[in-house]
């Protein structure tokens, strides 16, 4: 089931006189399609493969999808209208085909089956101008090739936004960069599934490393600690959908440089994040060896001030930026005037990176709305101290929001 509402959609669509959106990246791809885009979306580079979502809920998405992972699309995705672009791996499908000792026969049966022309040649990487093209006569078969067309403008080269503008020529482009973010910032019942699982998966990860905390026990051994302990829980739970790990662990005085060994009286800030589906979760906690200094403390305090106040303006209808500004306020009244920070926190799903629009700044006037994951983080990074930081990934609810850790938030004495 794709993950994108065609209702919201349309509303939003129709605000900005879009009559399709074109989705060009992998992420988007599968977010409209809940199929994989596969392995030709590599190198970031778009027109292997598209999804087309008209803004008429009635008429019926299409795609473009690379050969390799035909097979895989029909499987995960409704869309049956899909156009094939074929990529640089050879294939061959024999199943069903009467044996033939003669392999050449067998593979030549095969292709002629699957309408492999005379002359077919496999490109280099894949063809961007062919991917364009299919998607430009998925349009057309709607009507919709001179239309108003939303496009991922952040995302396209200005060599392929060329290409695609020769694919379509009489079609006006639109940027729906924040039209599609707005889109994905509101979590389907799935997404929050993969994010709740990506978050404990994290935590007992964060559990182990924290038993591994002692004198002279290296950085290392504490990352791959929380390594083992999110793969250890992942087993336990049956989880199999477990598609990548992160993490920032930073042992003692410069959190630049992550640190070595732990000595007494050293931070550990521990800033990390397991993904599921491709779904990152993002959590942070600190701990020290042994008492902490009373310098630490008096830091973390504004920190934990900070986060106390954001917390509270973490409810559907308020600005994102009033969380930010409740933040910046508190950690100011706590005895640090000049603490100033870009963002407080973040969407979370899966873009590039760990972080993803909409952020939790001063600047902000999204509104918070039931259905968003965030993380809500107050770190701070002092040299001679160490890293520090308090992070929570949560869901806005109908009235307020729901936490989805369990660790306690306090700078944590080991």
């Amino acid at each position: 089931m794709a993950h994108l509402d065609r209702q919201r959609a349309a509303r939003l669509m129709e605000a900005e006189g879009i009559d399709a959106l074109l989705l060009l990246t992998a992420e988007t791809f599968t977010y409209a399609t809940s199929a994989p885009a596969g392995v030709a979306t590599m190198w970031r580079k778009t027109g292997a493969i598209a999804a087309v979502v008209p803004a008429d809920p009635a008429i019926a998405e299409g795609a473009v999808v690379s050969d390799l992972f035909e097979a895989a699309f029909r499987v995960a995705s409704s869309i049956t209208d899909i156009r094939i672009n074929p990529i640089w791996v050879e294939t061959a499908d024999i199943t069903g085909i009467a044996f033939d000792p003669d392999a050449a026969n067998l593979v030549a049966e095969a292709l002629r089956i699957k309408g492999r022309k005379g002359g077919f040649a496999r490109p280099e990487t894949f063809d961007a101008d062919l991917g364009f093209q299919h998607a430009a006569d998925i349009l057309a078969d709607r009507g919709l090739q001179g239309g108003h067309i939303g496009i991922e403008l952040e995302s396209l080269s200005v060599s392929d936004f060329r290409r695609l503008q020769n694919a379509l020529p009489d079609a006006t482009f639109v940027d729906a960069s924040r039209l599609v973010a707005q889109l994905r910032m509101i979590k389907s019942p799935a997404e929050i599934e993969h994010l709740r699982t990506a978050v404990a998966l994290s935590e007992a990860g964060i559990e182990m490393l924290q038993k591994t905390i002692a004198i002279d026990v290296s950085r290392d051994a504490l990352a791959a600690a929380w390594t083992t302990g999110v793969k250890e829980e992942a087993a336990r739970r049956g989880v199999k959908n477990l598609t990548g790990l992160w993490e920032y662990v930073s042992v003692g005085p410069n959190p630049w440089i992550q640190g070595g060994a732990v000595e007494e009286g050293s931070l550990i800030k521990v800033d990390v994040g397991c993904l599921i589906s491709g779904y990152t979760s993002d959590t942070g906690r600190t701990f020290v060896c042994g008492k902490p200094t009373a310098l630490q403390s008096r830091l973390f305090q504004g920190l934990e001030a900070a986060f106390a106040a954001g917390l509270d303006k973490l409810r559907p209808g308020n600005a994102m930026s009033a969380v930010h500004r409740a933040a910046t306020h508190a950690i100011a009244n706590a005895g640090f005037p000049d603490f100033t920070r870009g963002h407080f926190g973040h969407g979370l799903g899966t873009g590039p990176g760990s972080e993803e629009w909409p952020f939790l700044s001063a600047t902000s006037e999204t509104l918070l709305e039931p259905g968003m994951v965030l993380a809500f983080e107050t770190p701070w990074y002092v040299d001679g101290v160490g890293g520090m930081i308090i992070e929570d990934q949560l869901l806005i609810t109908a009235d307020g929001h729901e936490i989805m850790n369990r660790l306690p938030r306090g700078l944590v004495s080991v």
